[in-house]
């Protein structure tokens, strides 16, 4: 039978949110301070990452897929509010589901 935990000690029970291309924490994350230095897209032409409306995303995604900072950029973008590109692999339309997904799991831990 488990114990319970003493008064000094906190219980965390991690939530996630998962889109159909990341699994990403479903409350905010500080990202690394120097995780653009590691990114796959160091030296693109960032025009590639801010598309035209109604052009393709594709390739931009392409270069995130697989980048070891895909986290830490997808937290600075939500973190900071960025409204245009794809950060972290993510469209603006993406990143905007998330955001009230951590919304909502936010009021139903406060009303917990």
């Amino acid at each position: 039978m488990p114990l319970d935990p003493a008064p000094w000690q906190e219980v965390h029970t991690m939530q996630f949110i998962t889109t159909s291309s990341i699994t990403i924490s479903a409350t905010p994350v500080e990202p690394e301070a120097d995780w653009h230095d590691r990114a796959n897209c160091l030296g693109v032409d960032p025009d590639l990452f801010f598309p035209e409306r109604g052009a393709s995303t594709r390739e931009a995604k392409e270069v995130c897929r697989g980048c070891e900072v895909r986290h830490d950029c997808l937290e600075f973008a939500l973190q900071n509010g960025e409204k245009f590109g794809i950060w972290g692999g993510l469209s603006e339309r993406e990143r905007r589901r998330i955001r009230r997904q951590r919304a909502q799991v936010a009021r139903s831990t406060i009303g917990a």
